[in-house]
């Protein structure tokens, strides 16, 4: 029977010379070894707690360690684990109902992945066949998954690796990114009308007859949670049913209570013609993702083949997992809690921009924030710049390994830290975890001129 190792120095071996690690040179890694996590916390070997305040890659929306989803998996697992995707189970069909339920308008199907970036390729799929068209239309801040088609059409830069490689048909877009306006726009509705205009020119010379989908996150996660100016989700959904152009949102990072609603786009009134999910549809606690669509979509394949399959679409134990995720979001109303957290959270980061020059902007929807650090904030230099090579992030990696020596994980890119943790988060625990980043930005302070 398979014994988990208990050495720490054999755990750190065998990861280190038998697994490869993301987004990292695999030399000098000095990752953190966790053994176990309850609620927004995690444990390392030594026992030393971690604030979880990214929720990991921003998924593990419930906290960790839930007993109801454990009980679920094991209940599933104890039945059948697996059938091929043209059978059903009952946690298939649960979960389908489920969505149907909570999904914006009439989004009622689902076709399940294993993650986002299946969500993504597959909805790029669905829409390219649906329409006729093969162009995408996307910001440059963005992300939408690291699979070759997920990645061309996300901005991230971490795409310029395969850029020679890079699917075709896909088109970047400015975002509307008051804070750093490429319009220089005054005010946030002025930035909203000018980034619409821009993407409408760009359709128009692409040829809109071309354009398959336009593509965006319900809300923007890890590009630095830039904020869609009010009313400028409308303005893209107006301009897509002018051109006959459907509308993708991606609810990867942004669904399932984490904006302090089902889904970001409900913050905006906006149905699109297809969503795309994953992380907090499982919590993360197993991987899924998914791909809903319009009844209109949906029955454009009653009589010819979907052209979409995967061999682990529908993962019976994938689906028990987050019929469990969607009953505790419900039971123990962490989408309200999400909302009230967040208010918190905007009144308290408040307080900490009059003790700390370094922050420049905080953009938050519910539990979906960040900070973005500036070296002035009359300039907006920013602390370290979009993409800034190692050599420009000596700051910036001060900041991130104080706050880890503090007691606290959470995501950094650039200039940029994220305050996004479980949605189950007491007001204490904010109050905890924020104190650990004003103690860390003091550092980033000192550069400030």
């Amino acid at each position: 029977m398979y014994q988990i190792t208990q050495d720490k120095d054999q755990i750190l071996n065998n990861n280190l010379t038998f697994t490869l690690t993301s987004w990292s040179k695999q030399k000098g890694l000095k990752p953190i070894m966790i053994k176990s996590g309850k609620g927004i916390f995690i444990y390392d070997y030594d026992g030393k707690r971690y604030f979880d305040f990214s929720s990991q890659l921003i998924c593990i929306n419930i906290g960790h360690g839930h007993p109801k989803v454990t009980e679920a998996v094991a209940k599933q697992m104890s039945e059948i684990s697996y059938v091929y995707p043209g059978m059903i189970t009952a946690a298939r069909g649960d979960l389908g109902k489920k969505l149907a339920e909570i999904a914006p308008g009439d989004l009622n199907k689902a076709f399940f992945t294993l993650g986002g970036a299946e969500a993504i390729e597959n909805a790029i799929k669905l829409a390219r066949v649906y329409t006729g068209r093969h162009k995408i239309v996307s910001f440059y801040q963005s992300y939408h998954g690291a699979t070759y088609a997920s990645a061309s059409a996300g901005g991230d830069p971490r795409r310029h690796a395969i850029d020679s490689q890079q699917s075709p048909n896909f088109v970047h877009v400015e975002n509307p990114y008051f804070y750093r306006c490429p319009w220089n726009s005054k005010t946030p509705e002025e930035c909203s009308e000018m980034a619409a205009a821009h993407m409408e020119r760009v359709i128009q010379y692409e040829g809109p007859g071309t354009v398959a989908a336009i593509i965006m996150e319900g809300e923007s996660g890890s590009s630095g949670c830039i904020k869609y100016p009010e009313g400028y989700w409308k303005k893209i959904e107006t301009i897509a049913k002018k051109y006959g152009i459907l509308l993708i949102c991606d609810e990867v990072m942004s669904g399932f209570g984490r904006t302090g609603k089902w889904f970001g786009i409900d913050n905006h009134g906006v149905v699109p013609d297809i969503m795309t999910m994953a992380k907090g549809l499982t919590s993360a606690y197993i991987p899924m993702g998914g791909v809903m669509v319009k009844d209109e979509i949906a029955h454009a394949f009653d009589d010819k083949p979907l052209p979409l399959g995967l061999t682990y679409s529908a993962h019976a134990v994938s689906c028990a997992a987050a019929n469990a995720v969607l009953d505790i979001y419900t039971e123990e109303n962490l989408i309200e809690n999400a909302a009230n957290m967040g208010k918190y959270i905007e009144a308290e980061v408040e307080k900490l921009k009059a003790k700390h020059p370094s922050i420049g902007d905080f953009r938050n929807t519910g539990l979906l924030g960040c900070l973005e650090l500036v070296k002035n904030r009359d300039t907006k230099e920013p602390m370290a710049r979009w993409n800034a090579p190692p050599n420009e992030m000596e700051v910036m990696n001060k900041v991130m390994g104080k706050i880890a020596e503090l007691g606290m994980y959470t995501m950094g890119r650039w200039n940029m830290i994220f305050i996004a943790p479980p949605l189950c988060i007491t007001k204490e625990q904010v109050d905890e975890g924020l104190d650990i980043i004003s103690k860390a930005l003091t550092i980033a302070d000192e550069h400030c001129n």
